[in-house]
């Protein structure tokens, strides 16, 4: 490999970091706001609900209007929560895809760059055989890697996924 095409390589691989980089500022900047929206929407809600309650006759009637404030609340912040899953969600998918395609390209190009060592060298023994045992690593590197993206994403996804269930990792 040649010191341009190294080179070259390298720029393509900063590149894709500065996408990524970017994209993660960018979907931070997108929770950090849905936050504050809610937590503002819920201050507002807080306030005009402590009004309500004052003007309670009865404390049958305090306590509904508590129960259904808490109800309001609960729904309000599982908008919020489902709304932060998305973005992380889609914010992962593009990961996936990003670093998928920054990984098939350049096992690509380390591919035809090791082709093309190995049919100029000199090198002892059957280039042919290095150069297929080399390509199939590539390929199972490549197929395990997918295999990791397409698993991270579907747990990602499953149902219950970030509904307050914790895994206990020892």
């Amino acid at each position: 490999m040649s010191s341009e095409q190294l080179s070259e390589m390298h720029k393509r691989s900063i590149d894709a970091a500065m996408r990524l980089t970017q994209m993660s500022l960018e979907n931070s900047k997108r929770i950090m706001e849905l936050q504050v929206e809610t937590a503002r929407a819920l201050f507002e809600e807080s306030v005009k609900n402590a009004r309500a309650l004052t003007e309670a006759k009865d404390p049958q009637g305090a306590l509904a209007l508590r129960t259904q404030f808490a109800q309001e609340t609960s729904t309000k912040m599982m908008e919020a929560m489902r709304q932060m899953t998305e973005i992380t969600a889609e914010a992962q998918a593009e990961f996936n895809r990003m670093l998928g395609q920054q990984m098939a390209g350049t096992s690509q190009e380390m591919m035809e760059n090791f082709k093309k060592m190995m049919s100029v060298s000199a090198l002892p023994g059957n280039s042919g055989d290095a150069f297929a045992a080399m390509q199939k690593a590539f390929g199972t590197a490549k197929d395990a890697f997918d295999q990791i993206a397409k698993a991270s994403t579907a747990a990602f996804n499953m149902p219950g996924a970030g509904k307050g269930k914790s895994v206990k990792v020892e």
